[in-house]
C-alpha cells in the first residue's frame, strides 16, 4: 500500500496521466499537469531553503492552485499549514509563529497582501510565494527521503484556552483514513468528488486524496456559491457531481433550502456529513429528495481522522431520534471511560477514546496538552488512546452513539443538561429548519438555556417553546427562544457557538440594566 500522500498523485498520474484531476473555473487539469505543477512547486520551495519536516503555509482559495500547493509541499518533504482565509491577520500570525513558518504559498493577487500581513518584526515568515513563480522550474519529482510516520499536515483547531492548537497528522494517519475511505466508498476514477471544505478543515482530506487514490476529479465548490442554496444545486447538478462530504448543514443547505425536487441530482451517489449532529426530521427529508443517494454518518475528531461510520439505511426506522456514529474503523479500537475510570458497560455513558493507526501525532509544540490528550485508556492501561471529550454509549449490537461533549453539559436549577438535547427536540418540531442552543451564565440559577431558530415556514417562539415543555422537563425548556434568519458560521461552516452565545449575553445584560 503507499504510505506517502503524494505518492498517490504520482500513482494516479503515471496510471492515468491525462485523466483529470481536477475542474475549477479556471477548465481541466490533468493529473500529468497537477503532478508536473507540484513538483515545480516543490523544487522552488527547496530552493528558497525548505527542508524535511519544515513547516510551509498555505493561504489559497479552493482552487486547482490549492492542490497544486498541498502536493507542492509534501513533494517537498515538508509539511503544509492551512491559513484560513477571512480570518483576522492576528490569528494568523499565531498559527504562523507557533508553526515556525518561514514561507507561505499564497494566491497570486493575495502574495502582497500577505507579505505585509505575516512578514516584519516577530514573524518567521520570510518568504511569500505563488504557484505560478514555479513555471520555469523542472516538473520532474525531486529526490527527497520521506517516511511514513512523517509530519504530513498540522491542522489548527480551537483550544480550550482560547489559543489554537495544531494537531500534527503524519502520512501514515492520514493515508490510514483515506485507503478505508477510497475502498469503503467504491471511490473510482469515474467519480467526481465535491471540495466543499476548506483545506483548515479535516474533511477536505477525504476530497483531496481520496480522489487521488482512485484516479478520480477534484471538484473545488467556489466561496462565492457555497452559501446560495439555489446556486450550489445547479452547480452540483451541472457539474456532475458523484460524491458529496461536508457538514450537516451544508449538506442540509444544498438539499432543503435550493428548491430541490426529487431526482434533480441524478448523478450524486454519495453523501457523506461528519462534524455535527444531523437532525433526524431533516436527514429524513433530504433522504427523500435524493432517492438514490447512499447516506454515510462519519465521526472523529481532528485529531483522529474519521474513527467510526454510519452506513444510513432505506428507510429510517420510525423510532430513529438520533443516528449512531456506528462502527470503528479497521485497526481502530474504541473504548468509554467512566467517570470513575473504568471501561462503560454496554448502555454505560463514558469518554470516548481512540487508538489507532488513523490517531494523531500530539499537538505541535506542545508537549503537556499532548500528554494530556494521549493517555492510556482503562482498557488498555500501557497504550495512549486519544480522550476526545465526546460523551458516548455503546448499543447491544456494538453502535456508539454520541450523546454530546463534556464541555456542553451545563448546570442549571440544580439539574444537568446536555445541549444537545435540547437541540435535538427542538428539532422535531415540523416548522424547525435549523436550530442550537446555547447557556447564559445566570447568578441565581447557574446557567439559563437560550435557543435560536432558522424557520421552515412562519412560527411563533410561543408555539416552539410549548413544544419543547411537550417534550422536555421543565429545567430544559429554553428561557428565550429567539428565530433568526440564519445560524452564524465558523469557517469550517459550523455553527459559530460562541458567536450565538455572545449575541444572547450582551440581549441579557441589557435587558438587566
Amino acid at each position: 500500500m503507499t504510505e506517502l500522500l503524494h505518492h498517490l498523485l504520482r500513482r494516479s498520474s503515471a496510471r492515468a496521466p491525462h485523466a483529470t484531476a481536477v475542474i475549477d473555473d479556471g477548465g481541466h487539469m490533468t493529473y500529468a499537469e497537477l503532478d508536473r505543477r507540484a513538483n515545480q512547486l516543490a523544487r522552488l520551495l527547496l530552493s528558497l531553503g525548505v527542508r524535511p519536516g519544515d513547516r510551509v503555509g498555505l493561504h489559497l482559495p479552493r482552487t486547482a492552485d490549492a492542490l497544486v500547493g498541498v502536493y507542492g509541499v509534501l513533494a517537498a518533504g515538508a509539511a503544509y499549514v492551512p491559513l484560513p482565509l477571512g480570518v483576522p491577520v492576528s490569528r494568523l500570525r499565531t498559527i504562523a509563529t507557533d508553526a515556525g513558518i518561514r514561507v507561505v504559498v499564497a494566491a497570486r493577487e493575495e502574495a502582497d497582501r500577505v507579505r505585509a500581513d505575516l512578514g516584519g518584526p516577530g514573524s518567521p515568515v520570510a518568504e511569500v510565494v505563488a504557484p505560478h513563480e514555479a513555471a520555469e522550474w523542472p516538473g520532474t519529482a525531486p529526490e527527497i527521503a520521506v517516511q511514513p510516520d512523517d509530519l504530513a499536515y498540522v491542522l489548527y483547531t480551537s483550544g480550550s484556552t482560547g489559543n489554537p492548537k495544531g494537531v500534527m497528522i503524519s502520512h501514515r494517519n492520514a493515508v490510514s483514513f483515506v485507503a478505508w475511505a477510497a475502498r469503503e466508498f467504491e471511490v473510482t476514477e469515474a467519480d467526481r468528488l465535491a471540495n466543499h471544505a476548506p483545506l483548515h478543515f479535516d474533511l477536505s482530506v477525504f476530497d483531496v486524496f481520496a480522489a487521488a487514490w482512485a484516479g478520480a476529479a477534484v471538484v473545488p465548490v467556489p466561496t462565492t456559491i457555497a452559501a446560495f442554496p439555489s446556486v450550489l444545486a445547479e452547480f452540483v447538478r451541472d457539474r456532475r457531481i458523484t460524491v458529496w462530504y461536508s457538514v450537516p448543514s451544508a449538506l442540509n443547505l444544498l438539499v432543503s433550502r435550493s428548491g430541490l425536487n426529487a431526482g434533480d441530482l441524478p448523478d450524486l451517489r454519495l453523501a457523506l456529513f461528519a462534524g455535527e449532529v444531523y437532525p433526524v426530521p431533516l436527514l429524513r427529508r433530504a433522504m427523500e429528495l435524493l432517492p438514490d443517494t447512499r447516506f454515510y454518518n462519519l465521526y472523529g475528531p481532528t485529531e483522529t481522522n474519521v474513527c467510526t461510520y454510519y452506513p444510513v439505511p432505506r428507510p429510517l426506522p420510525e423510532d430513529c431520534a438520533a443516528l449512531p456514529i456506528g462502527l470503528p474503523l479497521p485497526g481502530v479500537e474504541l473504548c468509554a471511560e467512566s467517570d470513575d475510570g473504568r471501561p462503560a458497560g454496554v448502555g454505560e455513558t463514558g469518554e470516548l477514546c481512540v487508538r489507532g493507526a488513523t490517531v494523531m501525532r500530539g499537538y505541535l509544540g506542545d508537549a503537556p496538552r499532548t500528554a494530556q490528550a494521549l493517555r492510556p485508556a482503562p482498557d488498555q492501561p500501557d497504550i495512549p488512546a486519544y480522550h476526545t471529550g465526546d460523551l458516548v454509549t455503546q448499543d447491544a449490537e456494538g453502535h456508539w452513539h454520541f450523546l454530546g461533549r463534556r464541555d456542553s453539559q451545563i448546570k442549571t436549577r440544580g439539574y444537568r443538561v446536555e445541549l444537545g438535547e435540547v437541540e435535538r427536540a427542538l428539532a422535531t418540531h415540523p416548522a424547525v429548519l435549523e436550530c442550537a442552543a446555547v447557556a447564559v451564565p445566570d447568578d441565581e440559577f447557574g446557567h439559563l438555556i437560550a435557543a435560536f431558530v432558522v424557520p421552515r415556514e412562519e412560527v411563533a417562539a410561543a408555539r416552539l417553546t410549548a413544544h419543547c415543555r411537550s417534550v422536555l422537563p421543565s429545567y430544559m425548556v429554553p428561557w428565550r427562544l429567539r428565530t433568526v434568519a440564519a445560524l452564524p458560521r465558523t469557517t469550517t461552516d459550523k455553527i459559530d457557538y460562541r458567536r450565538l452565545k455572545a449575541d444572547m449575553e450582551v440581549s441579557a445584560h441589557a435587558q438587566h440594566r
